[in-house]
C-alpha cells in the first residue's frame, strides 16, 4: 500500500469513529426515543427505507405555520394557536347553529377547515420527526434542511412564529373562547424534541436555543395559566398527557427540579386514583370508546415512565396501597390474549391493534411473561399499522 493509500484509509478509519462516536452521543441524550431501537433499526434495512419513503414524502409538503389558518382566534392574533373541539357539531335547533352540541366519540369533520392548528401541528411533528429519523439513518442533508425550515418557520421567524400558549385550544362556537382540554393537543410537541437531538448541528446554537427557550415559555404558560390548572385537575387521561408534556419540557430545557415534582404528582395523583387494584380505568371505561382511551391513557404512562428514567424517579413500579401501573398494563396483556372477557360496550368495536404501543412497552418494562406473551401474540397475529419504537406520541 503507498503511503498516500495508507494516509486516506487512515483518516477513513479516523472519520467513522468519530462519527460512530458522534451518534452515540446524540442518541444518548434521546428523550422519548429509544437508543437500543434505534440501533435495532439501523439493521433493519426496510423500516429505513419505509422512514426513508416518509422523509420523501415530507420533502413536498409545505412550511406549517399557525398565521396560515383562515379563521382567528378569540384574541384576533394569528400567531395564537386555534383549534375548535373536535366532538362537538352545530346545534341542529337553532338557526345559526350555536351554541354547538357535543357528541363523544364522534369527530366533526368541519373543524379543520374552521380553524385547522391541530392538523397543522400534528403534520409537523411527523414531517420533522420523519426527516430526522432518516436524517440520522442515512446523513441526507435535503432532510435535515427540510427540518430546519419547518422549526425554523414554526418556532423561530417573526412573521410565522406561533405564539407560546394554548389559550384558544379546542374552543366551543357559542360556548366558550378555548379550553383546559385543548391542551391535549399539544402532545405533538414532545416528539419534536428527540427530532432535534437528531438533527444535530443542521440547527445552529443560535436556533437550538431559540427553540429551547420556546418550550420554556410555553411549559411557564402551562403551569401558571388558568387554562393549564383546569387541565392539570383533570382525573382521566388529560390530566397525565398534561405530566407528560410539563415533565418532556421540562428535561428538554434543563428544569430538572419542575421535572422531578411534576413525576412526583404523576406517582401520588394519577396512579393512585386511575387504576385500581385490578387495573381498571375507571374514567376511561365509562367513554364511548373505553378500550382506545385505556391504551391511550397507557401511551402518556409510556412517556413518563421513560422520562422518570431520566429523571430517576421511577413511576414503572411506583404502587400506593395495591394502585399499581403494573396492574392497568396486565389488564390490557390480559385482554389481548382473551379478547372475550371485554365487557365493556365500544362504539366502533374492539380493535386489538390499539394495544400495541401499550404491550411493546409493557413487555420492554417488565420481567413478566404475560406481556411477552401478549406482544408475541399480538405481533403474530396481526399486521401493525405502524412501528411502535417510532411513534411515542398518536
Amino acid at each position: 500500500m503507498s503511503r498516500t493509500s495508507f494516509q486516506l484509509s487512515l483518516l477513513l478509519s479516523l472519520f467513522l469513529v468519530v462519527q460512530a462516536t458522534w451518534a452515540q452521543q446524540e442518541t444518548a441524550s434521546l428523550l422519548v426515543l429509544e437508543r437500543e431501537a434505534l440501533a435495532a433499526i439501523a439493521e433493519e434495512p426496510s423500516t429505513i427505507a419505509a422512514l426513508v419513503q416518509n422523509a420523501e414524502q415530507a420533502l413536498r409538503k409545505p412550511l406549517y405555520s399557525v398565521t396560515d389558518k383562515k379563521s382567528l382566534a378569540d384574541s384576533k392574533d394569528p400567531h395564537d394557536y386555534y383549534s375548535l373541539g373536535p366532538y362537538w357539531w352545530p346545534n341542529p335547533n337553532t338557526e345559526n347553529g350555536l351554541p354547538y352540541i357535543r357528541r363523544d366519540g364522534e369527530r366533526n369533520p368541519e373543524i379543520n377547515t374552521q380553524a385547522g392548528d391541530n392538523r397543522r401541528l400534528v403534520a409537523l411533528s411527523r414531517d420533522v420527526t420523519a426527516l430526522a429519523l432518516a436524517f440520522h439513518f442515512t446523513g441526507e442533508l435535503r432532510y435535515g434542511r427540510k427540518a430546519r425550515q419547518l422549526l425554523r418557520t414554526w418556532f423561530i421567524d417573526q412573521d410565522t412564529r406561533m405564539n407560546p400558549n394554548f389559550q384558544h385550544a379546542q374552543a366551543i362556537p357559542g360556548i366558550t373562547t378555548g379550553r383546559g382540554i385543548g391542551i391535549i393537543e399539544a402532545r405533538f410537541l414532545i416528539p419534536i424534541i428527540d427530532a432535534i437531538t437528531l438533527l444535530g448541528s443542521q440547527l445552529s446554537a443560535q436556533e437550538q436555543q431559540q427553540i429551547r427557550q420556546w418550550y420554556a415559555d410555553f411549559n411557564h404558560w402551562l403551569r401558571t395559566s388558568d387554562n393549564g390548572f383546569e387541565e392539570d385537575n383533570w382525573h382521566n387521561n388529560h390530566g397525565t398527557w398534561f405530566d407528560a408534556q410539563v415533565v418532556a419540557y421540562a428535561l428538554f430545557t434543563e428544569d430538572m427540579p419542575t421535572a422531578k415534582r411534576r413525576l412526583r404528582i404523576t406517582q401520588m395523583r394519577r396512579i393512585g386514583s386511575q387504576f385500581d387494584r385490578h387495573g381498571n380505568q375507571h374514567a376511561e371505561f365509562e367513554r364511548t370508546r373505553p378500550w382506545h382511551y385505556a391504551n391511550f391513557n397507557l401511551e402518556a404512562y409510556n412517556l413518563l415512565g421513560r422520562l422518570g428514567e431520566t429523571a430517576g424517579v421511577d413511576i414503572w413500579n411506583y404502587s400506593v396501597d395495591g394502585h399499581a401501573l403494573k396492574q392497568g398494563y396486565a389488564l390490557i396483556a390480559e385482554t389481548v390474549l382473551a379478547p372475550e372477557t371485554w365487557s365493556h360496550k365500544e362504539k366502533y368495536g374492539f380493535d386489538p391493534l390499539r394495544a400495541a404501543s401499550t404491550l411493546y412497552t409493557a413487555q420492554r418494562v417488565y420481567n413478566d411473561t404475560l406481556f411477552t406473551e401478549a406482544w408475541q401474540s399480538l405481533h403474530q397475529n396481526h399486521a401493525l399499522p405502524f412501528d411502535p419504537r417510532l411513534t411515542p406520541v398518536r
